[in-house]
């Protein structure tokens, strides 16, 4: 007989009564009944319940192991009584009788139950994550992610994509984030940076001539944590040569969407998976205040600017704005009317916390308006707002009022407001059960940085002008559109992409127009540089987030809970006390003097 076990905690079943076995794993429960003592004994695969009865001598051994010690009982498969039998669980009809018991590895006192949820907090849950991971919803969760990654890996493979490695230590370049930094011990006062993505390496290989690649590569980013973001992430890179923006569409899209099918039912729900039209990234602003708009939300924005420009529309506040050159957006919000004076209440406070002074409306109900703002509306102005929003008797209309693109981002926010305050049943509540993924295409190449006070690139810096040189020598920066596309998905960006600007003189001009001389371009990008002038084939590609997938098969918010070992939200790994301070010789060999700001030095102590 095998050391440790003949069966897993899933396989037992009745066909194996009679039949003596061996199992190990965590002992997951223990239940006294009146002298007779069950144990669920666990495994990464399933559970099996084991039982010594009174009299055995192994009663009193057992009893004193604690839950998640590690067991391996030897005994023989009865099959349960039909009143016992447990149709929820696939070995729930059999049960062990244990004839020899060893206790293999003894659990110290937990700092959380395992067996069930005890409301423990992500900090506590982070420090001790090996005890979380047993937990069977970390397990589906981790085993969904393996599963996932394996299914891309297939179909990529299927699809003629070749998987590559690109390296870990590189480069530091201006790519958008902030790099985490590597300092080098055999080039004192040199550093190393860890990739943002594989962005210049991929595009590499394209002038190397491997025509389609793609990895499932770490990526390493310096920001600030939130619930979708960490410093450290996987993502599906993929880069093609020779194509145009829809050959990526058409390659990449059979992947995802295969993807979708085949783990959509993972919570219990059986989702529709649904491709929308392309969607460019003004409209998708104008329409929805957001480039990654969740279109399970059914309302939608308007520009109600002209409204406030008659004159006589008396409501001082809006048509101040307008006269400034900022503009009037407005979200339809159907048949509410007879929704509560709270329902109205709660969306101004929601307004207010976010910083605006609160959310205007106007209520139409038996052919007039009403609400806080309805007076310094005239009759004919409603009737021009009704024809704009396509409103009708019952409908609320609610007003945003900003520069044009604080406007379209803040009514974006109120738009998903207004559609989580409604009742489920609602005519214009959140869809459920669907993935309705789309392109966003035709961005901006460029916009303004009012902080800076500079042109700037608004998206991937290594994109195609839409229009080439041409565009770029010809016309307002801010009026050039790149090929870049994101793909989006239930309010998610899972993706980022571009046709890459694979002409030196071109990729010239556009880093010159950002602010970036020649000089800095060769300093940065000198490989790359150098490599399209010895013939760079034309090529495009993108990047969808493994994480996210995962997270919205999972209905997880929390990029955290699709991890196996991840940092809090201040990117602290409380597991392994990283990060960590280092040594003076560590220092020594590298170079390095600290510098540490007052407030660090006084922690230190």
């Amino acid at each position: 007989m095998h050391e440790f076990r003949t069966h897993t905690c899933a396989q037992l079943r009745k066909e194996n009564v009679g039949e003596t076995v061996k199992i190990s794993g965590w002992m997951d429960r223990k239940r006294d009944h009146g002298g007779v003592l069950f144990i669920d004994v666990r495994d990464t695969y399933g559970i099996t319940q084991c039982v010594t009865h009174e009299g055995s001598p192994l009663i009193d051994t057992i009893d004193k192991w604690r839950v998640e010690s590690v067991v391996t009982f030897i005994g023989k498969v009865v099959a349960r009584s039909t009143e016992t039998v447990n149709p929820n669980m696939p070995t729930g009809e059999v049960e062990v009788v244990i004839e020899e018991a060893i206790l293999q590895s003894a659990a110290d006192v937990l700092p959380f139950q395992v067996a069930e949820d005890d409301g423990a907090g992500e900090d506590i849950r982070l420090k001790y994550r090996y005890l979380d991971l047993r937990r069977e919803g970390m397990q589906k969760k981790i085993r969904l992610r393996n599963g996932v990654i394996s299914s891309i890996r297939r179909r990529m493979v299927e699809g003629g994509f070749q998987e590559f490695q690109t390296p870990i230590l590189t480069a530091s370049s201006p790519e958008g984030a902030r790099d985490y930094l590597v300092p080098s011990r055999l080039h004192p006062g040199k550093f190393y940076a860890l990739p943002q993505a594989p962005q210049q390496f991929k595009q590499l290989l394209m002038v190397s001539g491997f025509d389609r690649y793609f990895q499932i590569a770490p990526c390493f980013r310096d920001e600030d944590g939130r619930a979708d973001r960490l410093a450290e992430f996987y993502q599906l890179d993929l880069e093609m040569s020779f194509v145009e923006q829809q050959d990526v569409f058409d390659a990449v899209q059979p992947v995802i969407a295969g993807v979708f099918e085949e783990f959509n039912n993972f919570t219990g729900t059986d989702h529709k998976i649904e491709w929308l039209p392309h969607m460019r990234y003004e409209d998708a602003m104008l329409k929805y205040g957001s480039d990654k708009p969740d279109l399970r939300n059914p309302l939608e924005i308007v520009d109600v600017s002209e409204v406030f420009k008659r004159d006589d529309v008396e409501f001082k506040a809006f048509k101040g704005v307008v006269e400034k050159g900022g503009v009037v957006r407005a979200i339809r919000a159907p048949k509410v009317a007879d929704q509560p004076r709270s329902f109205f209440d709660k969306l101004n406070s929601w307004a207010q916390s976010e910083g605006s002074p609160g959310l205007g409306y106007v209520l139409f109900k038996d052919g007039e308006g009403a609400g806080p703002i309805a007076k310094f509306i005239p009759a004919a102005a409603q009737d021009e707002l009704k024809k704009i929003a396509g409103l009708e008797d019952g409908d609320a209309i609610f007003f945003v009022a900003n520069k044009e693109l604080a406007a379209a981002k803040f009514a974006g926010a109120a738009r998903d407001a207004i559609c989580n305050a409604l009742p489920e049943g609602h005519e214009a509540a959140r869809e459920k059960g669907v993935f309705k993924f789309l392109w966003i295409v035709d961005f901006p190449m460029y916009e303004f940085d009012e902080k800076h006070g500079k042109i700037d690139f608004s998206h991937n810096p290594f994109s195609m002008p839409q229009g080439g040189m041409d565009d770029l020598e010809n016309k307002d920066p801010l009026d050039v559109y790149a090929f870049q596309y994101d793909c989006v998905c239930n309010g998610f960006e899972l993706a980022s992409g571009a046709i890459r600007n694979h002409k030196p003189e071109i990729m010239e001009k556009a880093f010159g127009i950002a602010g970036y001389d020649k000089s800095v371009l060769e300093d940065k990008f000198g490989g790359m540089l150098n490599a399209f002038k010895f013939g760079a084939p034309p090529h495009g590609g993108c990047a969808f987030g493994i994480d996210r997938i995962v997270m919205l098969l999972a209905d997880e918010p929390n990029l955290r809970e699709v991890y196996a070992f991840v940092m809090n939200g201040q990117y602290e790994d409380q597991m392994m006390s990283a990060p960590s301070d280092i040594t003076p010789e560590q220092l020594k060999d590298l170079h390095i003097k600290l510098n540490l700001p007052k407030k660090a030095v006084e922690n230190a102590a």
